[in-house]
């Protein structure tokens, strides 16, 4: 019974030391696949050359007419009369609304009164003075000093006189502008009046303008152009743009006029195109999807998207060097046109770059190029 129970350690133990050698064959292939490194992937990449390249973008920009202007009443009144409505086209210096104050009327009547009376007064004074000077030729006849008070009373009644001609204009013009006219040619497009409404200067009677007029025969196309772009503009460019309502007609402009400085507020320069509109086919307010041309002005460097790797912290190209190695250069971003970027760096005609930028091909790793034949 003992000599079985031997028996049964032994092969317990030859079995236990048999499974432990195959364990160990075991790991010992797999840690030698596991130090197997595959073979690196070849990478493709292009000659850099500089090339002058002509571009353009497609930005949004706003219709606005040639001539805006809100018109107030002057004086405080009352509507008398109109003589337009909105979409009503009208020639310049056309009376569009008649304006009533009656205290105007008053003061101008008043004014009036003592115009012909101050008037009246004057001419008395200069025909006494004229009198006394006549008769003051004969010796004796006039002392100085009464010349001299007829003298002094003309020229006031002259002063007095002058007053009140300046003081009858004043309240003439203002009565003047109880007549509402157009300062140029154009077309209504907002009326908030009606006739007998109490209508003032605005803030003071008036909370919205009378009428609102607007040139329409000639438009302005509004755009900004972003930083980036400002460089290659001139006031000689032409642009192209669409508007929603035709989509299958496409108008052209030339620039006009270049802020010549950038806003504040959107780091953008704005632009200015006269638009003839004489067919009335474009409206104020509409919003054009323009293109603007720019002009190449030297010779840059310009490469494939995929070429150009942007991270949060950097944006890079990857140069091979000439021993075989990666080597991020930092760049900066210009024009895109035809799925190409126009790049700024430490770069130079000839240099290799990768065509398909990555982090995955780190800076200073071996690079294995991909040679077409």
């Amino acid at each position: 019974m003992k000599s079985n129970n031997i028996r049964t350690g032994i092969i317990a133990l030859g079995f236990i030391s048999a499974m432990f050698l195959m364990n160990s064959c075991g790991s010992s292939e797999a840690k030698t696949e596991e130090k197997t490194t595959p073979e690196a992937h070849g990478i493709e990449t292009f000659s850099l050359e500089k090339s002058m390249v002509s571009s353009s973008i497609q930005i949004p920009g706003e219709l606005i007419a040639k001539q805006h202007v809100d018109l107030y009443a002057k004086v405080n009144s009352f509507v008398r009369k109109m003589n337009v409505d909105v979409g009503s086209e009208v020639k310049e210096g056309q009376l569009l609304v008649s304006l009533d104050a009656p205290e105007i009327s008053s003061q101008l009547a008043g004014a009036s009164s003592r115009l012909k009376s101050q008037e009246a007064l004057y001419i008395a004074s200069k025909a006494n003075y004229d009198r006394l000077f006549q008769t003051s030729q004969t010796p004796g006849t006039i002392s100085p000093n009464d010349l001299d008070q007829a003298a002094a009373r003309k020229n006031a009644d002259l002063a007095q006189l002058e007053a009140a001609k300046a003081s009858y204009k004043e309240i003439a013009d203002t009565k003047n502008y109880l007549e509402i006219r157009a300062p140029f040619s154009g077309i209504i497009t907002a009326r908030n009046i009606s006739s007998g409404a109490y209508v003032g200067p605005s803030g003071k009677g008036s909370e919205f303008p009378l009428f609102t007029l607007q040139e329409q025969k000639r438009l302005r196309l509004i755009v900004s152009i972003p930083e980036v772009y400002t460089s290659y503009l001139n006031d000689k460019s032409e642009v192209k743009f669409t508007v929603k309502a035709l989509p299958s007609e496409e108008f052209k402009a030339n620039i006009k006029r270049l802020a010549g400085a950038l806003d504040t507020r959107l780091r953008s320069e704005r632009i200015e195109m006269d638009i003839d509109n004489s067919r009335k086919k474009l409206l104020p307010g509409m919003i054009a999807e323009v293109k603007v041309n720019l002009p190449a002005t030297d010779s840059t460097f310009f490469v494939p998207k995929a070429a150009v790797a942007n991270t949060p912290e950097r944006i890079f190209v990857i140069r091979v060097t000439q021993d075989g190695k990666a080597e991020w250069i930092d760049v900066k971003k210009g024009r895109e046109t035809d799925g190409k970027i126009e790049i700024f760096g430490d770069l130079k005609p000839g240099d290799k770059l990768v065509k398909i930028a990555s982090e995955e091909v780190r800076n200073g790793d071996p690079v294995k190029l991909i040679i077409h034949k």
